[in-house]
């Protein structure tokens, strides 16, 4: 990870919301020979009891299963809109472009979920992303039974318990305030993911420079 201060979020409900909003992770799992697995699936990201749980399922006995069986070690990245950066819209122009993005990993061991929890996982799954629609023909309590038990035995339910948390938050920060505030009007010129990135650079600019104070 790009591990600089001034690129951190400090404030850990606003590191767990942008987990929430972009639950399309990258779960990563290494064997115990080194090889690295990673599938990239929907996950459930909730606090309970003062600590960080993500709760999703991969494919029974595929490779990347298998590594987790070996070595529960795992690390889930997500990440958000990103977008390149010109050099040329900082104030002293001649310096190289960059690219900036929000990006959190969390590490933690991956548990196996019995019976039971995989059940109710995956009610709560279906129904977070059909946006509690309990008439939706796709959640799990709408689906036919012959068509659930072949599903279950295909896939298999993992909860991670967060036991590192950390992320980047590169936004421009090291820039002075002219060149911040060009960089967000070119950004906002650009695609979806420009400006999104400039929207969030807005609405950071007084933590990276607070307003003055009037004596």
């Amino acid at each position: 990870m790009y591990n600089y201060p001034h690129y951190k979020e400090t404030d850990p409900k606003e590191i767990i919301t942008f987990m929430q909003a972009h639950p399309f992770a990258m779960v990563m799992g290494v064997t115990n020979d080194g090889r690295i697995e990673t599938t990239q699936v929907p996950v459930l990201v909730e606090e309970r009891d003062g600590k960080i749980y993500i709760s999703g399922h991969i494919a029974r006995k595929s490779s990347h299963h298998n590594a987790l069986a070996e070595n529960p070690n795992a690390l889930v990245v997500f990440t958000g809109a990103h977008s390149y950066v010109s050099g040329s819209w900082y104030a002293n122009s001649q310096q190289a472009s960059t690219w900036n993005y929000i990006a959190v990993h969390a590490r933690g061991k991956a548990e196996w979920m019995e019976e039971k929890q995989f059940i109710n996982f995956l009610k709560k799954l279906s129904l977070h992303f059909e946006n509690y629609n309990t008439a939706s023909s796709t959640v799990y309590d709408n689906l036919p039974q012959e068509y659930l038990d072949k599903l279950r035995k295909a896939i298999v339910g993992f909860e991670i318990e967060v036991s590192e948390l950390d992320n980047v938050h590169k936004l421009s920060q090291n820039r002075d305030e002219k060149s911040y505030d060009n960089i967000i009007n070119e950004l906002d010129k650009g695609n979806e993911d420009s400006r999104e990135i400039s929207q969030v650079m807005q609405e950071r600019k007084t933590k990276v420079f607070p307003p003055q104070k009037i004596n």
